[in-house]
């Protein structure tokens, strides 16, 4: 802070004598001295405050306004930014698309760009430090775990975790738990694809597309006696509710979708998805000891083109869409809508407990990427490998931009405002 000197006014000024002279002097100092401080206490005063940036950049209040969920993808010469399938060890097979053969590399050179703002890099040291001591859950389907499998290379830059699985499931090859030990954080998945109990119903067994009943009104046990235990939890739901499903609700079936059943009453896809999640949402609320922030991430858009995923469909582009080529409308628009509601409703309702119910918009930035899935370059013993996979991501790929919004986020504490 620079103090400028008060500068009286020059000039001669003629006294009769010392007395009066020292008379003068001593009113003049009393009255500088009752004054300078007024001066310094305005409450408008220009003085910066302690939190603008002198240098130009942009702090975080500023950052905290920008909108990073709308923008672009922009080219990234230096990609892939943190791994290759060579030095992250922790890849499955199923995204390894380097691994098995992809020949293009293109579609590991785009960051996004939001409109008004910079998404920074993943920093893992950073990551780490903030969430030592704390736990991290991904509750929904392959995609969210495929969100994890990502944040899992990003933090192999810094550490490797230890696989404690096998102490929590039986089955871990859907519900995967790793501990970074240096840091007491866990991370885990919570396999639940509908959210909700869900049953088979097909008499010829279960396959990718037989009918199953989903209770829309009851949480998923599978990760209901264990959402509890964590910190952060990141709800995500999508792909598996386009299947033909029999609605239950308050103990009795109400319907059903795609299930081609005479005297049924037939539901659009959107119902059964927004009951999912307005059960998931109202369970949270209600659990005694639930205290997580949990993040809602949005509707991840497959890519088929050519056909249906059961029709020879596929996913052969290179480069991402620009927003001429596509825009957000039809059924993704609907999914991502109906989504966004219940969770605004479960913001207003949280409040009241104290519980933090917050945004992750990727549905934007990945309806621009068709060129980052599997296709046929990823490879796995439950799948069918006739079908093209065009839901889940390439690692490395887009999907590790998920994590660098989440990082901003828990880093800035960023809220959409709405």
């Amino acid at each position: 802070m620079k103090f400028h000197a008060i500068d009286l006014p020059n000039g001669k000024y003629t006294q009769p004598n010392n007395t009066h002279k020292n008379l003068f002097l001593l009113a003049l100092t009393l009255v500088l001295l009752t004054t300078i401080p007024l001066c310094l206490n305005i409450p408008n005063s220009p003085l910066p405050s302690p939190k603008s940036n002198p240098s130009g950049s942009k702090s975080i209040e500023k950052e905290d306004q920008c909108q990073i969920f709308s923008g672009n993808w922009v080219p990234y010469p230096d990609g892939p930014a943190y791994y290759t399938n060579e030095t992250c060890n922790l890849i499955i097979d199923e995204q390894n698309c380097m691994k098995f053969g992809r020949p293009d590399t293109e579609f590991m050179k785009w960051r996004w760009k939001p409109d008004a703002c910079e998404l920074p890099l993943f920093d893992a040291a950073q990551f780490l430090e903030l969430v030592r001591g704390k736990s991290l859950a991904f509750l929904g389907d392959s995609v969210g775990k495929n969100q994890m499998q990502s944040l899992l290379c990003l933090l192999a830059i810094v550490a490797y975790p230890e696989d404690i699985s096998h102490k929590y499931s039986s089955n871990t090859d859907y519900f995967k738990r790793y501990v970074y030990n240096d840091y007491n954080f866990t991370i885990a998945t919570l396999w639940s694809p509908f959210l909700v109990k869900s049953r088979d119903a097909d008499h010829r067994g279960h396959d990718i597309n037989s009918l199953m009943s989903l209770y829309l009104d009851e949480p998923d046990e599978a990760w209901l006696t264990q959402v509890e235990q964590f910190d952060y939890v990141i709800v995500s739901a999508g792909q598996w509710f386009f299947r033909p499903l029999i609605y239950h609700e308050n103990g009795g079936v109400i319907g059903c979708h795609k299930c081609e059943q005479d005297n049924m009453t037939s539901f659009v896809t959107s119902y059964g998805y927004r009951k999912a999640f307005r059960t998931v949402f109202r369970t949270l609320r209600s659990l005694k000891n639930y205290k997580g922030v949990t993040f809602l991430r949005t509707f991840s858009p497959s890519h088929f083109e050519n056909g249906a995923w059961n029709e020879g469909g596929n996913c052969v582009r290179t480069s991402p869409f620009t927003k001429e080529e596509t825009k957000l409308d039809g059924y993704v628009l609907e999914m991502y809508l109906t989504q966004v509601e219940e969770l605004k409703a479960a913001e207003e309702q949280g409040l009241q407990r104290g519980l933090q119910f917050r945004l992750m918009d990727t549905t934007e930035a990945m309806l621009l990427r068709p060129d980052g899935h599997p296709n046929f370059y990823g490879h796995s013993p439950h799948r069918n490998m006739t079908l093209a996979d065009c839901v889940h991501w390439c690692l490395p790929g887009p999907i590790d931009t998920w994590n660098e919004i989440l990082l901003y986020m828990l880093k800035t504490g960023y809220r959409l405002s709405r």
